[in-house]
């Protein structure tokens, strides 16, 4: 089978994106591994399906898989490059967008043609929903002897403060608590330095793929851990590897994100 395709990218997260709005895209978990790899197949964080809703209301199915080939809930980068494509490929003329993912509903605001807002939604704290191995919930958790913010935006997280972020070695650290027991559908596991009360410096070591240049919901999740403990502003300016998003929040409310999208290119590939 020969698959169309478009990559994208968020602040460096990058992305496949394919049309499947007649649901005649079959891929599994040897497929999309395969294409994942960099260097024998197209290279990419997730890969992006787009697919019809039978849903009133509803303009789009949004459905994200990881490297590995997992479906996962949420990506707040991949929905931004997810409303430019639709867009661009006329696939609706609408600037706001009411879209179906795993997790739930979430609405896109599109700016102009490399901006998007999206609202995430209220984040989660219930150790139930996140779902998290704890019997109450907490501000903070102690796990392998760190202490460690935890929460949903529709996929789970793990927050950690770091005075230094930058020659920090976070691949063991995220590891042990993604290997911790205490997740069982696993975890993203963001490492946040606090620059100012309206600015962060954030590095994320993701479930299914490592550590990317850019997480949207990592983001947003540090953000609010932040909130949430009295040491950030409502608004914040979140500096990745791969660039800025804009995350505003403020207690009981929903999170916005804002930031860009952009084409990388086209092809085909034999499946």
């Amino acid at each position: 089978m020969k698959l169309n395709f478009t990559k994208m990218q968020g602040i460096g997260n990058d992305f496949v994106v394919i049309e499947n709005l007649h649901n005649s895209i079959n891929l599994n978990l040897i497929d999309i591994p395969k294409l994942a790899n960099r260097n024998f197949g197209i290279g990419f964080d997730q890969l992006l399906l787009i697919e019809s809703s039978t849903r009133k209301n509803i303009d789009f199915k949004y459905r994200i898989f990881n490297a590995d080939g997992n479906e996962v809930e949420q990506c707040g980068n991949g929905a931004r490059c997810f409303a430019l494509y639709v867009l661009e490929k006329k696939l609706t003329r609408k600037k706001i967008l009411n879209v179906e993912t795993l997790n739930g509903d979430i609405e896109l605001n599109i700016n102009n043609t490399s901006s998007v807002t999206v609202n995430m939604g209220t984040p989660e704290f219930s150790p139930l929903k996140i779902p998290f191995k704890f019997s109450n919930q907490q501000e903070k958790y102690l796990i392998n002897g760190k202490e460690i913010g935890v929460l949903s935006m529709g996929n789970p997280h793990a927050v950690i403060i770091s005075d230094n972020i930058d020659n920090l070695e976070i691949d063991n650290i995220a590891t042990d608590v993604q290997n911790s027991g205490y997740f069982p559908e696993g975890v993203n596991v963001g490492f946040m330095q606090i620059n100012s009360s309206s600015n962060i410096s954030l590095r994320v070591y993701e479930r299914g793929v490592g550590e990317t240049k850019a997480c949207g919901t990592g983001a947003c999740a540090a953000v609010v851990f932040g909130v949430e403990n009295n040491l950030l502003n409502n608004k914040v300016r979140v500096t990745l590897s791969g660039g800025d998003l804009d995350i505003n929040y403020e207690k009981g409310s929903d999170v916005l994100m804002t930031g860009p999208a952009e084409f990388v290119f086209e092809g085909s590939i034999e499946v």
